[in-house]
């Protein structure tokens, strides 16, 4: 199923005793996930898997970052056409 503007949702995968640290983002499409960037801050982490799953499937456009609710421990991701507010910068732009 690879309808367009799904939002992707993310989040941190905590070390095993086999993996490193981890973030995945997913969407209805499907599923990335990708190394803990140490070098990075935290909405950075969240960004970057959620722009390879954007690039998985090649979707375009401004994406915006919120955190989801505390409990699940990531953020969400969504695209606009347009800027909505010239006070908040996308989290990336394809």
């Amino acid at each position: 199923m690879h309808m367009i503007r799904q939002a992707i949702a993310t989040r941190w995968l905590p070390p095993t005793n086999f993996k490193p640290s981890r973030v995945t983002a997913w969407a209805d499409a499907g599923r990335v996930t990708l190394s803990w960037e140490h070098g990075l801050n935290v909405d950075q982490n969240h960004a970057r898997a959620a722009q390879a799953l954007a690039e998985k499937f090649d979707w375009k456009g401004a994406w915006y970052q919120g955190s989801l609710p505390r409990a699940s421990g990531g953020y969400a991701f969504v695209c606009v056409d347009g800027r909505f507010d010239d006070d908040i910068s996308p989290a990336f732009q394809r």
